[in-house]
C-alpha cells in the first residue's frame, strides 16, 4: 500500500474553478511533476497576454509547466511522458485525445462539476441551475474517448440554494471537486478504487454563449428566475430597455396580483420601495439587481431613482 505522497500526478487545468483542485494536491504536499494549462490569453484594455489561473498558481509553487496549442503535437506529448507522471488529473481542461489521456499507467482522472451521467459537458453549473435542479454534486472518473462517459470513481451531491448564483455554486463546487480528488488518488495510490459504470439517465451541459443569455420573457416566472441566476455572473442574462441592452442578474418571482399584459411589460413601479416587476407568460418577475449598458451594477432601487421607467413600458 502505497501514500499520497508517493503518486506521481501531472495537472492538467486552465480556469479559476481548477485552482483549489491544484492548491490542494499542493498542500497535500503530493508530487506534483508538472502542469499543463492553456496559452496565454490577451485580456484587459491594453489587450496584454495573461496567464491562466491554473498557470499562475503553478508558476508561484515552481513547477514545469507546458502549454500546448495543439493537445496532439508530437513535442507536446514527449514532453509530457518525459515526466513519468502515474496518473494525471484534469479539472476544466480541453477535451484529450487517447495518445494524451492513455499516457499515465495509473489512468487520467477527471473531476466534474455534476451527478453524472447527468450534465456532461461544458457548462454543468449553469444548465442545472437554468433548468431548476435543486441538486448536484461533482463526480471523480476516468477518462475515456466519449466525453464525461468514462467509469466513476466517487461522487458527492449538495443541495443547490434557492436564490443560488451559477458563480456562488461554482466556487462551493471548485472546493468539493478538490476534496473528493485528494480522496480519489488516495484510493488510485492504495490500489483500492472501485470502478463504476455510469448509470440513469444521461443529459448534455453544452457550452453557453452571450447570444444565448437573452431572456425570453414569454417562459413563466419561476423559469426566468432560473434562467438568470444560471447565467449569473457570466455571460449575464439581459433584455434590452430603450435600445440599450439591460443585464439582470438578481429576481424574485411574485404572485401577490394579476394583470393581463403582454409578457415583458413592465407591471408596477414603486421608486420609494426600489420596485420593479415585470410581467412574464406566467406569474410576474421582481427585478432586484440590475445593470444598464455603460454603467455599474446597481440595485432596482437605484436604477429607479436614475432612470424614469414606465408601466406598460415593455422590455426586449
Amino acid at each position: 500500500m502505497r501514500t499520497l505522497q508517493e503518486l506521481k500526478v501531472a495537472f492538467m487545468g486552465t480556469p479559476e474553478f481548477a485552482v483549489p483542485a491544484l492548491q490542494r494536491l499542493l498542500e497535500q504536499k503530493i508530487p506534483v511533476v508538472g502542469v499543463v494549462t492553456g496559452p496565454d490569453k490577451p485580456a484587459g484594455r491594453g489587450l496584454h497576454l495573461q496567464p491562466t489561473p491554473v498557470k499562475k498558481l503553478a508558476t508561484s509553487a515552481g513547477l514545469p509547466i507546458l502549454q500546448p496549442e495543439k493537445l496532439r503535437d508530437p513535442q507536446f506529448i514527449e514532453n509530457l511522458r518525459a515526466w513519468q507522471a502515474e496518473v494525471f488529473v484534469v479539472v476544466a481542461f480541453r477535451i484529450l485525445p487517447p495518445e494524451v489521456f492513455s499516457i499515465p499507467p495509473l489512468g487520467t482522472v477527471n473531476a466534474h462539476a455534476a451527478l453524472l451521467p447527468q450534465y456532461r459537458g461544458a457548462a454543468p453549473i449553469q444548465w442545472a441551475i437554468i433548468n431548476g435542479e435543486h441538486e448536484t454534486g461533482v463526480t471523480a472518473f476516468f477518462i475515456e474517448e466519449k466525453v464525461d462517459t468514462g467509469d466513476m470513481i466517487l461522487q458527492r451531491k449538495t443541495a443547490i440554494g434557492e436564490f443560488e448564483t451559477a458563480g456562488e455554486l461554482h466556487d462551493r463546487l471548485a472546493v468539493m471537486g478538490a476534496d473528493l480528488l485528494i480522496e480519489t488518488l488516495a484510493q488510485i495510490a492504495a490500489g483500492e478504487v472501485l470502478r463504476q459504470p455510469q448509470v440513469g439517465r444521461s443529459s448534455l451541459a453544452p457550452k453557453i454563449t452571450k447570444e444565448m443569455a437573452a431572456i425570453a420573457w414569454q417562459k413563466s416566472a419561476r423559469e426566468i428566475f432560473n434562467f438568470i441566476r444560471g447565467m449569473n455572473p457570466v455571460p449575464g442574462a439581459f433584455t434590452t430597455w430603450e435600445g440599450r441592452n439591460l443585464k439582470i442578474f438578481g429576481t424574485h418571482v411574485i404572485n401577490d396580483f394579476s394583470s393581463g399584459h403582454e409578457a415583458g411589460v413592465v407591471v408596477r413601479v414603486n421608486e420609494r420601495k426600489g420596485e420593479l416587476v415585470v410581467q412574464a407568460g406566467m406569474g410576474h418577475l421582481a427585478i432586484d439587481e440590475l445593470q444598464i449598458e455603460g454603467k455599474r451594477r446597481m440595485s432596482a432601487a437605484e436604477f429607479l431613482r436614475g432612470h424614469q421607467v414606465q408601466i406598460h413600458k415593455k422590455l426586449g
